[in-house]
């Protein structure tokens, strides 16, 4: 599944040493804006137990984990919207991505130039929305002056319901809320609104890039960054991107678990935003378990049954006759598949079963 999640921020906020913690790919790091100008693409793999357990039961000949696509993407400068900067190369690469991560300096350290010549997460913030809000404006206004003729002309069915959306997205627009913030009710409407790939209509996810010593619990750059976001939907992740970047370096899981220790934390923040951008793209997982491999396989939410099994292959959706089903709590607490079906617990189900984050899954088709 092809989902991107893109990282974006003002120059020097931290974004190429997050994105190292978080691929193998290595993206150049350095005190200078612009120092990334293509972006760079890392497959990540998911963080998740449930895959670990399974593995750990079934003793499989391959493992197979999740995935989610990481792009890094150059720093943006006050008066992108307008070509300043790489702003016209930014605003590219940022729509061809379907989530934001976006990462707001909140450490102070004067071997850092900042952009602007102070630390002020909530500014930066403001910028970028600032930014992406205008082009989404000048995408709108471009599209309602075809779309006010074909409405008056009565040639175009279409037309009064496309006003309808343009002129809800241009309100908020012009009241500095993002796309995001609008919501409609009809199939058609969600789906043209869905057709103008605004960018502020992509969720996003805040990363307060941290100090070592607030990587527990943050610091008043944090908490003027959750005041700022109250009430719109987005939320923020801490992570301090210099002392993962030194945990990613220590050899074995016992040393880096020792150094998360010592900083009071029980778990990596690169796993907690690995899994947050997974989730931000409304992605969820189910299993196929057995000798010969253990695998998790990415849908969105909501996907049936039918789709899902596409997912494996093709010939899997157009043939699907039933999907054998059994839930990740019963498989480990009842110790295998056996013992499942003797306890009735395996679920057979239809075209119409919604798949459940973490259902483990078998499909009976023909062709």
């Amino acid at each position: 599944m092809s989902l991107k999640c893109g990282i974006v921020g003002l120059p020097n906020v931290g974004k190429s040493t997050l994105f190292n913690c978080l691929s193998s790919a290595k993206a150049q790091s350095a005190n200078f804006p612009f120092c990334t100008i293509e972006p760079n693409v890392g497959m990540i793999t998911v963080p998740d137990e449930r895959l670990n357990r399974l593995v750990e039961m079934c003793n499989p000949k391959s493992i197979v984990p999740a995935t989610v696509e990481i792009v890094d993407i150059a720093g943006l400068v006050k008066g992108a919207s307008k070509g300043e900067g790489l702003g016209n190369k930014f605003l590219a690469n940022i729509r061809e991505t379907d989530a934001i991560l976006h990462v707001l300096r909140c450490f102070d350290d004067d071997n850092i130039t900042h952009v602007d010549g102070s630390v002020n997460p909530v500014r930066d913030m403001e910028i970028i929305d600032y930014e992406l809000q205008l082009k989404d404006l000048e995408t709108i206004e471009s599209r309602l002056a075809k779309t006010e003729k074909a409405a008056k002309s009565g040639g175009d069915k279409n037309a009064q319901m496309q006003l309808r959306v343009l002129n809800a997205y241009k309100e908020a627009l012009e009241a500095g809320k993002p796309a995001r913030s609008v919501k409609f009710e009809t199939p058609e409407e969600q789906k043209f609104a869905g057709e103008l790939f605004l960018l502020t209509n992509k969720p996003v996810l805040y990363v307060c890039n941290v100090d070592e010593a607030s990587a527990k619990d943050g610091n008043a750059y944090v908490e003027a960054v959750k005041e700022a976001i109250k009430g719109s939907g987005s939320e923020i992740m801490i992570v301090a991107a210099a002392t993962e970047s030194e945990i990613a370096e220590l050899d074995t899981p016992k040393e880096r678990q020792e150094f998360l220790n010592a900083i009071g934390l029980d778990e990596s923040g690169v796993s907690r935003l690995i899994r947050a951008a997974y989730s931000l793209l409304d992605l969820q997982t189910y299993f196929t378990a057995g000798p010969d491999e253990v695998r998790a396989w990415t849908f969105l939410r909501g996907t049936k049954a039918p789709q899902a099994a596409g997912i494996i292959h093709s010939d899997f959706e157009k043939g699907f006759i039933r999907a054998e089903v059994i839930k990740y709590d019963d498989y480990v607490g009842l110790g295998s598949e056996t013992a499942v079906k003797e306890a009735g617990k395996l679920g057979v189900e239809g075209k119409d079963y919604v798949v459940q984050d973490g259902d483990i899954m078998h499909f009976r088709f023909n062709v």
